[in-house]
Order: structure tokens, then C-alpha cells, then sequence
């Protein structure tokens, strides 16, 4: 039997058993019961988490069980199948992309997030000519995937826009990725025919209140319209879904079951796209918003490195097929030693201001980076320790229609 039809067969099985609908996902959420997940994954003993490294294949309890306390003393056995199914599945190929920021207008006000409208910034859009210069400046670095990233302004940084600005970006790219406002189903189709290879779209955090308590103005504030967000990507066709939970905003294993849960959901109904996911932490910003959720979060809520490892490797024996990836928010010395054991994708040489490469100056940064590294040393320490650095995705008429 192909792994496309061992896939499909899990998917199908896990389906079943989740009872899914195809109304939406915000019902099957709806139906959890939050206290209960949260006492099986804190609840779980060696048992569960030596039943789930048994297996060969894994369900919901078993992910619960693996990003338990209970897992932690399992660690190094967890990072050893990780790396173990990852080779087998991805080979030592390590995908290189870079974020280009085009905006740091918003219309919302979010607590982490130095972009947050409330924020006395010099805002920026960047031009057509001056977008065309940040792909040049990128390209010179040997990148052909490059992620587009702005604030959420419809008005000004909108469908129009984009339009404009993907075949700018598709000359320099064969892979362009967006990270934007929610759209809707027909939008993206559009943007589909402009250029358009995938969307990444974080939910932030799945605790509807936790959500509420930090997006305080604008439309990201709507919970459901986020959250419908990949199913409006899926039926659109875009080839790659990304998803994500900003960790440390809320209770980052509850967070990340849901996350599991939204996965399955996705496969099985939007199984023509192929889907990726993020582990980004809350990071210091500008106008130090972040700075005071950080302070105000218990240390329980937070995750740490040990953790982040634990979850990371959760994922890949959850999903031997599933991409995983890590950004410039973590720190060169992490990077080096997690990326071998299950990452798939990584950025290099980010800069998270608009016009940020062309111009080294360029500050109001959405986020402060912790691998400063270039990319040439990026790529170097991957290389030495055994990863095949790839630049390019595919080429649309080589491999998918």
C-alpha cells in the first residue's frame, strides 16, 4: 500500500472516529469539551505515553499523551522516531524561505503584535517599484520561496493590492506563499490565477475567551471568520494550507490539541491541499505590547525549550507526513539543534520591517528575531550537520496542475 493511501486510510479512520460533519469546523469545536482535554493531557501516565510510542499510527489521545507532563522523561526516545520518520518521509532536504513585508498598516489592535493600530508608528506601505526592489535584493540571497506578509487593512492593503503585487513577485519566485487578513473563498481563487502557492493563517488561540481578552478592536476580533479561514483556503484549491497557534497567548498544549483536531478536520475534507505548520512563541515587539502579556502570564502558560522540542516531535509522530516549520523567532543555538531532529522548512536573514532588505535602516519591526545569522550561515550550519539546504518548492508545470 502507497503512504497517499496509508495516509487517507488514517485520516478516514480518525475521521470516523471524531464523528466529523462536513457543516464546519467551528461546530465540531464547539462540541469539545475543554476541561475534559485538558485533564487527559495532564492526567496522562507512562502508560499512555509508552502506548503511544508504540504505535504506528496515532490519534488524539496518543498526541495528548505525548505533549503531557507525563512525555517529558521520554524526550530523547520522542526525538529519536522523530528524526527516525522525518528522514524516511522528507529525506535530508530542508526547505529555505524568507518573509517580505510589504505593510505595517492595521486595522486591528491586538495585544502581542507591534503592527497593533494603537501603536504611535510610522506606518508603511511599500510601492510596486519598491517591492521590486525587495525581490531583488532577496533573490540575490539564492531564495525562490518567498513569504508575503503585511498588517490587516483591507482598504489600503487589500485584494487590489495583492493583485497588483503578486506578478511583481512571481518574476523573482516560483513559490509565493501570503500571510494577511482572512479573504474570502473567492479571493483567493482569484489570487490563485495572480500567482498564489499557499496561505498561512494562525488562529492565534483556540479559547474563544483568551481570544477575545487579546484582540480588542477591528475585524480579527470575529473568532469564526478567522477560524473558517483554511476551510475558505481549501475550497479555493490553494496548494498549501499553514496553520498555527501563537504559543504563550493561551494554554499551549489545550492550544495544540485543537490544533490536531483542526488538522484532521482539513485533511479530510481539503485533502487536494497539503498543509504545514508553525510553532511561533510570543515575542517582545514594538510599543511593548507583548512585553506586558509576557509579564502577566503565568509561567504554566508559557512554553519553554524542552517543551517546544517535546511538542515539535509530538507533531511529526503524529503526522509523519506533515511539514513542519521554524522561524527567525527562535535563536540560532535552538535552530541548530531542533531543526535536524524534525523541521522541514525554515526562514533565514528575516527582516520583519517593510522595505527592510533593500534599505538595511528600515525599522518598526513587527517582532524582534533571534537567528540573526545571514543566510549563507544559516545554510552553512544546516550543511554541517547533514541537511541538503533546498531553495525552490516546484515548478507548477513539472509537478502539480
Amino acid at each position: 500500500m502507497t503512504s497517499n493511501a496509508l495516509a487517507s486510510g488514517r485520516m478516514a479512520n480518525d475521521a470516523q472516529a471524531l464523528q466529523l460533519e462536513p457543516s464546519g469546523f467551528s461546530l465540531l469545536l464547539a462540541r469539545q469539551d475543554s476541561q475534559q482535554w485538558q485533564q487527559k493531557i495532564m492526567q496522562a501516565d507512562t502508560a499512555a505515553v509508552q502506548r503511544a510510542l508504540a504505535k504506528k499510527r496515532r490519534d488524539l489521545d496518543d498526541f495528548a499523551a505525548l505533549i503531557s507532563p507525563a512525555a517529558a522523561p521520554f524526550l530523547a526516545q520522542m526525538a529519536s522516531q522523530a528524526q527516525l520518520l522525518t528522514r524516511q518521509r522528507f529525506g535530508h532536504a530542508l526547505q529555505f524561505y524568507i518573509p517580505l513585508y510589504l505593510s505595517n498598516l492595521c486595522a486591528n489592535d491586538c495585544s502581542y503584535c507591534g503592527f497593533s493600530m494603537s501603536n504611535a508608528l510610522k506606518r508603511r506601505t511599500l510601492t510596486l517599484a519598491e517591492v521590486e526592489q525587495e525581490c531583488q535584493a532577496i533573490k540575490a540571497q539564492g531564495f525562490a520561496t518567498v513569504l508575503l506578509v503585511a498588517g490587516e487593512h483591507e482598504k489600503k492593503v487589500g485584494l487590489s493590492y495583492f493583485k497588483q503585487v503578486l506578478p511583481v513577485v512571481k518574476r523573482y519566485f516560483s513559490y509565493v506563499l501570503l500571510e494577511v487578513q482572512p479573504l474570502a473563498s473567492r479571493d483567493y481563487a482569484e489570487l490563485r490565477q495572480y500567482g498564489l502557492d499557499g496561505v498561512l493563517v494562525y488562529q492565534e488561540t483556540y479559547d474563544r475567551h483568551g481570544y477575545a481578552k487579546h484582540h480588542l478592536k477591528g475585524k480579527k476580533m470575529d473568532f469564526d471568520w478567522r477560524l473558517a479561514t483554511p476551510e475558505r483556503l481549501g475550497q479555493a484549491g490553494v496548494d498549501k494550507i499553514g496553520l498555527g497557534a501563537l504559543l504563550g497567548l493561551g494554554d499551549w498544549r489545550l492550544d495544540s490539541l485543537y490544533l490536531a483536531l483542526h488538522l484532521r478536520y482539513l485533511q479530510q475534507h481539503y485533502w487536494r491541499s497539503r498543509y504545514s505548520m508553525s510553532f511561533p512563541r510570543l515575542r517582545p515587539c514594538a510599543g511593548g505590547l507583548a512585553d506586558q502579556v509576557l509579564q502577566q502570564h503565568q509561567s504554566d502558560t508559557l512554553i519553554s525549550d524542552k517543551q517546544l522540542v517535546q511538542l515539535i516531535c509530538a507533531w511529526r509522530l503524529f503526522d509523519p507526513e506533515l511539514e513542519l516549520s521554524l522561524s527567525t523567532r527562535e535563536s540560532a543555538h535552538f535552530r541548530d539543534h531542533v531543526v535536524p531532529l524534525a523541521i522541514t522548512s525554515i526562514s533565514a536573514g528575516s527582516r520583519t520591517a517593510p522595505g527592510a532588505y533593500a534599505d538595511a535602516t528600515a525599522s518598526l519591526e513587527q517582532f524582534s528575531t533571534d537567528d540573526q545569522r545571514s543566510v549563507q550561515q544559516v545554510a552553512a550550519s544546516m550543511a554541517s550537520r547533514g541537511l541538503q539546504p533546498v531553495w525552490k518548492d516546484w515548478e507548477t508545470g513539472l509537478c502539480r496542475s
